[in-house]
C-alpha cells in the first residue's frame, strides 16, 4: 500500500464571506456531548464512567433507565448509562482529539437540520493521548456535537423568552461549512 495523500477537490466556500460580514451569522460550538450506554449497572458501569472521568477530566452524569425491560435485564431507576457534556475551549480541544480518533471524517448523513453532528467511537484507545489501563478495559462511545449562532440565547433565557427567526437558524450546508474550515474535516 502506498502512502498517498487522496486529494479531495476544493469546495467552494460559500458562507465565508457572508462570515467575514457578519459574524452574527458564523455558527459556533456551543457543547460536546460524551455518552456511553452501558445497558446494565455494576462493575462494567463503574469501569465506564473512570474511561470517561480520565478522558475528559470531567465528572460523568449517570443516566437511569426510564423503564423496566424484562429482555433486556433493566429495572427501572437502574443507572446504565454515563455521559460528559463539555463546553467552550475544552470543547473544542476535546472535539479535535475525537475527530482524530475518527480520522477527520464525517459522513453527510450525520449531519441533521438543525445543525448538529454526531458519530462514533469504536474503542477508546484510538483517542489521542487516552490512558489505556488493561484492569479497565476498553470502551465505545457517542459523541453528539451541537452548534448554534450567536444570539441563540432568545430561545434558553428565563426573561422574555422568544423564537430564534427562521432565517437565523443553522441550515446543514453551512455546519458542514463550518466544520469543514474550523475543524478540517472531510464530508463523505
Amino acid at each position: 500500500m502506498s502512502d498517498e495523500v487522496i486529494e479531495q477537490e476544493p469546495i467552494p466556500l460559500q458562507f465565508a464571506d457572508e462570515w467575514k460580514k457578519n459574524p452574527m451569522r458564523k455558527p459556533r460550538l456551543k457543547a460536546l456531548i460524551i455518552n456511553s450506554c452501558v445497558g446494565e449497572s455494576g462493575p462494567r458501569f463503574e469501569r465506564t464512567k473512570e474511561i470517561l472521568r480520565q478522558i475528559t477530566k470531567c465528572e460523568p452524569v449517570e443516566r437511569v433507565a426510564k423503564r423496566s425491560e424484562r429482555g433486556f435485564g433493566i429495572r427501572e431507576g437502574e443507572s446504565i448509562a454515563a455521559l460528559v457534556t463539555l463546553r467552550g475551549e475544552e470543547a473544542k480541544i476535546m472535539l479535535k482529539r475525537l475527530l482524530y480518533a475518527h480520522d477527520y471524517q464525517v459522513k453527510e448523513s450525520s449531519f441533521d437540520q438543525q445543525g448538529n453532528f454526531a458519530f462514533g467511537i469504536t474503542e477508546h484507545v484510538d483517542i489521542e493521548n487516552a490512558p489505556f489501563d488493561p484492569m479497565l478495559g476498553t470502551i465505545g462511545f457517542n459523541v453528539v456535537v451541537k452548534l448554534e449562532r450567536p444570539g441563540y440565547r432568545l430561545k434558553y433565557r428565563q426573561h422574555k423568552r422568544k423564537k430564534i427567526p427562521k432565517k437565523h437558524l443553522l441550515t446543514p450546508s453551512e455546519t458542514m461549512e463550518f466544520v469543514r474550515t474550523e475543524f478540517e474535516v472531510q464530508i463523505i
